[in-house]
């Protein structure tokens, strides 16, 4: 199946041996046609979903992925293109971006019809509820066939690519009914938990409001209560106005680090003209999006001269709540506070949720604006 996005970009879908499925997203009228020639495997079975009754949070098992591919040496990379000594997950011998089902989810689309059921809703809590399955969706999405590129060494026009290609998905899984809240994000860094090395980053498709976005809406909730505007509105509007925290700033986008950071280099990109999720931003605003990432995360890597360890999370409101209090925004936190030393989470903030910083953003946000491009 082919299909044409903003942009130039051509998507096209086919079929992979074990039965998920890998979009191509190209921009150079490429044809794809190659076949997965690895053997079949069976799909592990879906999941489940428990309550956890102190905090009234989901948590997903998911046993299978204890399998899973750890740390390959590159010439073993599952995410580079498939050659004469290596059969990968992508078929094709290059490729611009893809995305294609994760072969280890820890969420899987159900079988028939699903729905949460109301016995979970507040007030209802029965620390006997049954297991529920684990309804959502997880995709890989392939930045570029280049196994040693960073984020903000690729050209603008696949940073583009990149992004019609999460705007692509946030439309498309927001029509499934079991769907509630999208979240793609990126980890980069053995210090947050990479299991491959190649520029990627995935997308969590929940069937239920995850826990932070839930905060961040009743916040969102209340503020607009009050006084009648959007939350995200108004910090974008103060860090403008304070700009001592911002570390870049193009026609449609502002980078700043926020004014109570919880990480020693933690950096927000908010587009200027809001929207509610990624597949609201028009053309406009993606188009001057590559400038501002590459900038923002080339300076992060700047401030000690090696590549940062990063885990860069997008926020946007669920898909049938919050469509007027919540905001789209990127959301970047790195560890690393200095070039040998990490910043824990221990007992304070793995505990408690409790951040204890130790500089203030002010500080961090001079040293991004210093890095010398």
């Amino acid at each position: 199946m082919k299909k044409t996005l903003s942009a130039g970009v051509i998507r096209t879908d086919l079929p992979m041996a074990d039965g998920r499925t890998i979009r191509y997203y190209d921009t150079h009228n490429q044809e794809r046609s190659a076949v997965d020639q690895r053997p079949r495997e069976d799909q592990p079975s879906i999941g489940e979903l428990r309550l956890d009754p102190l905090l009234n949070e989901w948590v997903a098992m998911a046993a299978h992925r204890q399998g899973r591919v750890f740390l390959p040496p590159k010439e073993l990379c599952p995410l580079c293109p498939t050659h004469d000594q290596l059969m990968s997950e992508i078929p094709d011998s290059d490729y611009d971006v893809v995305i294609f089902d994760n072969r280890s989810p820890s969420l899987r689309p159900p079988i028939g019809e699903w729905e949460m059921s109301e016995t979970f809703a507040p007030g209802n809590l029965n620390i006997e509820s049954p297991i529920v399955p684990s309804a959502g969706k997880c995709e890989v999405v392939c930045y570029t066939s280049d196994h040693d590129k960073s984020f903000y060494e690729l050209s603008d026009s696949q940073v583009r690519t990149v992004m019609e290609a999460w705007r692509d998905r946030t439309r498309e899984l927001s029509q499934e009914k079991y769907i509630a809240h999208i979240f793609p994000f990126e980890n980069r860094g053995e210090e947050v938990g990479v299991t491959l090395n190649h520029p990627h980053g995935q997308i969590y498709a929940y069937s239920f409001v995850p826990p932070r976005a839930e905060k961040m809406l009743a916040v969102a909730d209340a503020h607009k209560k009050r006084t009648g505007r959007v939350l995200m509105d108004d910090i974008v509007a103060r860090e403008i106005r304070d700009e001592v925290r911002i570390v870049a700033r193009n026609s449609e986008w502002i980078s700043y680090v926020p004014y109570a950071s919880r990480y020693p280099f933690e950096i927000h990109i908010a587009p200027l003209r809001p929207v509610a999720d990624l597949a609201e931003l028009d053309d406009r605003a993606a188009d001057a999006y590559p400038s501002i990432a590459k900038e923002t995360f080339k300076r992060l890597d700047g401030v000690f001269g090696i590549k940062m360890a990063y885990i860069a999370a997008w926020h946007q409101a669920p898909v049938r709540v919050g469509r007027d209090s919540l905001r789209l925004h990127l959301q970047i936190c790195s560890v690393r506070r200095q070039p040998g030393k990490l910043k824990y989470l221990a007992g304070s903030e793995s505990a408690m949720g409790a951040f204890i910083m130790d500089m203030k953003p002010e500080q961090s946000a001079q040293q991004l604006r210093e890095v010398s491009l």
